[in-house]
């Protein structure tokens, strides 16, 4: 008992001990300034009023006068003293923009300036009204409301709160009135099934208050079970009813609150196996049953349907599984697109066709398994003769001739549809296209145009397309454009970087025109690899040829623009050489040879460009056998060069062509007997006798055309001047002397030229006599050879001796009787020729 009073005293004083330790401390943190404000919390923008009062027991103020100081932030600010000791200083800011800043005072001293007194001060907006109210309830386990809203797009800056009120009002519990506090900054709430009836209304709304003010929302009244979001419903059947063509009945249930059976709505969708888009909703009529019928369907077609529902106005449930349903089938309707292409030669028994067809926009198969029948009717005997029966979309088979009739025939479980008839029709030879291009649409689509020129009786266009890299013909695939049409959307399933050969024919009432085919892509890219490029050596130095392969077709992604090579040499010299498309080669000329290149080849297509590798090489020098040959070009050129112009010099230089090749006559190329005049024939030559042989064709007259420079020792002219106009009788100036002392026949380089007189001794006397010029350049014969006698030399007459027939006497120019000289006058150069053998006897 005593140790326990002991103990309690022992506490007792310990308490004290730490009271007046407490009570120090306490005095010793004593503010020593104060800062009254306005208000701590302010709207953005608007003025702030301070005051800083320092207190007398403050040590920085004591005997002395006091300067303080503002800080806002970590900026001072300028203030005003409000009393002489400098102890209260006030502070005005017009604009407070800082959401959230301290305010501070401090004393100035020698050594710094202390902070004495701080506070903190907020700035924001107040809160707006908060928008979009709406609650949800959810019938699932637990059933619970979900209400949520919007706070505004404007920022607020301060702390702000959030409660959801709601206000129901029953009969037999009166008013309720409940009020919802979500966490800070959440702007929904969830009302657990306590705080509400699903069948009473209740009215809901939201508040909002911070220190600058608070706010509510709009309330909303509702039915909480109007306010439910179902799940959806079960389809338990999907099928047809006999007789309800192109309809489904759908049998449902709900799958959770099968209580609610009453002022429910119910939508439906449907889509088919070949679609990707559902159908718009359509409503059902008959909830209340748990049936909906489905109609306006296509028949014998397969359909995923799909169920929703609501209560009221309640927000829709989510759409329901699919369940798949055929609707009865019918016998096929609408016509067959048909494209059929005939081949083989005009001798053949039979022709190769192709048939080709798809359904039309009007066509409806009315079944799930459809099959097609080709049929022909042959003329023999006017039967169908079934040459095909396939469910794809072709047919190759043979053709007898002459051809018959084809027709096409759809058909299905309920029945066979109508006979399309195939128009047979051979190519013919009609260039009706000009141009055909292929543009990119989208990844399903192209778009194929082309360009005719006038040409009558096209009834259509057939567009046919087919993959390049696959070779299954079940892959061909056309459609049909009306001749008006220039340009045709052909849709597939075309895949991206893959070619597709793509042609165009026009279709007549009697043939097929021919064809334009061009390659095209859905999308393009680079290629997926780049050939090696190769050296080859050319016929000439400092050039090298670059020759690569074609790219594979399946890695070409695209249609090649450009094959590019670009080289270098080892000075960074760059160049850029753009080769031929088809031949895949360049030849890099007026290379150095003492350099080594770098190049590599960039092939470009639509979609981009790849670059090869790089490879190194060297141009070819100058070999021993190449120097050889241009040094023997070099060499004959200037031979050439050299001989041209000195055998151009002597063949026009008639002195140096005479000195070098001397011109010797021949008297078998004598031109004398072209002389003779054209009017003197053999009819006027005297009749011959027996063992007479022609008279020849006598010299009347011989003119030298060229004079001598100088006279002989008698003064005699003997020629007459070459230059003279006048080609008179020149006998008589023969006679003094044959040569002039001035002409030298072996080295004239002129020939003189004469006028020679014809006659023939049996001519009649009233017969003139004929003249001819004689174009001759034949130089006479020298003296110093021999002067062989000529045929008329040795021939004899019996009117007169051959001396005096030939060398008669010489007369002087004064002589009258000329008519006993004739034949002297008629044979000059004779005359002289006798004189001169005359003076060489002397």
């Amino acid at each position: 008992m005593a140790s326990a009073w002991v103990s309690a005293l022992a506490l007792l004083l310990l308490l004290l001990l730490l009271s007046v330790n407490a009570a120090g401390n306490e005095s010793d943190r004593l503010p020593c300034a104060e800062i009254q404000t306005s208000s701590t919390v302010v709207a953005l923008g608007s003025p702030v009023t301070a005051t800083c009062i320092i207190s007398d027991s403050c040590p920085l103020g004591s005997g002395q006068a006091v300067r303080i100081v503002w800080q806002l932030g970590q900026h001072h600010l300028p203030s005003s003293a409000a009393n002489d000791s400098g102890r209260i200083s006030g502070l005005v800011i017009p604009s407070f923009n800082e959401t959230r800043t301290y305010l501070s005072c401090c004393v100035q001293q020698a050594s710094g300036c202390p902070i004495v007194a701080g506070v903190e001060i907020r700035a924001g907006r107040p809160p707006p009204i908060p928008q979009n109210l709406t609650c949800r309830t959810n019938l699932a386990n637990p059933i619970t409301m979900s209400c949520n809203w919007c706070p505004g797009d404007q920022e607020i800056h301060l702390p702000t709160k959030y409660t959801l009120h709601t206000y129901i009002s029953t009969f037999s519990d009166g008013q309720k009135n409940r009020m919802y506090e979500p966490p800070v900054g959440v702007h929904h709430y969830t009302i657990p099934r306590s705080g509400f009836d699903l069948y009473n209304r209740i009215e809901v709304y939201v508040k909002v208050a911070n220190a600058l003010g608070e706010a509510s929302s709009e309330p909303i009244i509702l039915e909480p079970l109007g306010a439910a979001k179902f799940d959806p419903p079960k389809i338990l059947k999907a099928e047809p009813k006999p007789a309800r063509y192109g309809c489904l009945w759908l049998s449902w249930i709900l799958s959770s609150h099968k209580w609610a059976f009453s002022n429910l709505n119910l939508e439906v969708r449907h889509i088919t196996a070949e679609s990707n888009q559902w159908s718009e909703p359509i409503t059902c009529n008959k909830p209340r049953q748990r049936q909906c019928e489905v109609c306006r369907l296509r028949h014998g077609k397969e359909y995923q349907a799909q169920l929703r529902m609501r209560y009221q106005q309640s927000p829709w449930s989510e759409w329901s599984r699919s369940l798949t349903g055929v609707t009865l089938e019918k016998a096929p309707t609408g016509q067959i697109d048909t494209w059929m292409r005939l081949s083989g030669e005009l001798r053949q028994t039979h022709l190769n066709a192709h048939l080709f067809w798809k359904p039309s926009k009007q066509f409806c198969a009315n079944g799930q398994n459809v099959s097609y029948s080709v049929l022909l009717q042959w003329p023999p005997d006017q039967k169908n003769i079934q040459v095909c029966s396939t469910s794809g979309y072709r047919c190759d088979f043979r053709l007898p001739r002459p051809p018959g009739k084809i027709f096409l025939c759809a058909r299905n479980a309920a029945g066979n549809s109508n006979l399309t008839k195939v128009p047979l029709l051979q190519q013919k030879a009609r260039a009706a296209l000009l141009d055909v291009t292929v543009l990119p649409h989208d990844d399903r689509s192209l778009l194929v145009q082309w360009k005719t020129q006038a040409s009558f009786g096209i009834t259509d266009f057939v567009v046919e397309w087919r993959p390049l890299l696959k070779t299954d013909p079940s892959l061909t695939f056309f459609d049909l454009a009306d001749r008006n049409q220039s340009s045709l959307l052909i849709t597939g399933s075309f895949e991206p970087y893959k070619p597709y050969r793509i042609s165009v024919y026009p279709r007549y009432k009697d043939g097929i025109g021919l064809p334009l085919t061009v390659n095209a892509y859905s999308r393009q890219k680079a290629p997926s690899m780049v050939p090696e490029i190769r050296t080859k050596e050319v016929d000439w130095w400092s050039s090298v040829e670059l020759t690569w392969d074609e790219i594979p077709l399946g890695q070409r992604n695209g249609i090649i623009s450009s094959y590019r090579v670009f080289f270098w040499d080892d000075k960074e010299h760059k160049k850029v050489c753009e080769a031929d498309l088809e031949k895949r080669m360049v030849v890099l000329k007026e290379l150095n040879t003492a350099s080594l290149y770098t190049a590599f080849i960039m092939v470009s297509t639509g979609g981009g460009s790849m670059n090869g590798s790089t490879i190194t090489f060297k141009a070819p020098q100058m070999d021993a056998a190449t120097l050889s040959i241009i040094v023997a070009v070099c060499v004959f050129g200037l031979m050439l060069l050299i001989t041209i112009p000195i055998m151009i010099c002597f063949l026009n230089n008639k002195r140096l062509k005479v000195h070098f090749w001397p011109l010797i006559p021949d008297p078998a190329n004598s031109s004398i007997r072209p002389w003779v005049p054209e009017s003197i024939t053999l009819q006027d030559a005297p009749p011959l006798q027996d063992n007479q042989e022609t008279d020849p064709v006598y010299l009347s007259h011989l003119s030298l055309l060229e004079m001598p420079k100088q006279l002989d020792k008698k003064g005699d002219v003997c020629w007459v001047d070459s230059g003279a106009e006048d080609t008179s009788d020149l006998g008589e100036s023969i006679c003094g002397s044959p040569i002039s002392s001035g002409y030298s026949r072996s080295n004239s380089d002129s020939v003189p030229y004469a006028t020679v007189i014809v006659s023939v001794p049996s001519q009649p006397a009233d017969h003139p006599h004929a003249y001819l010029r004689s174009e001759s350049t034949q130089p006479l014969l020298d003296s110093d050879e021999p002067l062989s006698p000529m045929s008329y030399q040795n021939m004899t007459t019996d009117e007169m001796p051959m001396q005096q027939y030939f060398f008669g006497e010489c007369h002087n120019a004064n002589q009258t009787n000329r008519e006993s000289a004739t034949v002297w006058d008629d044979f000059p150069l004779l005359r002289a020729l006798v004189m001169t053998d005359a003076q060489s006897e002397l």
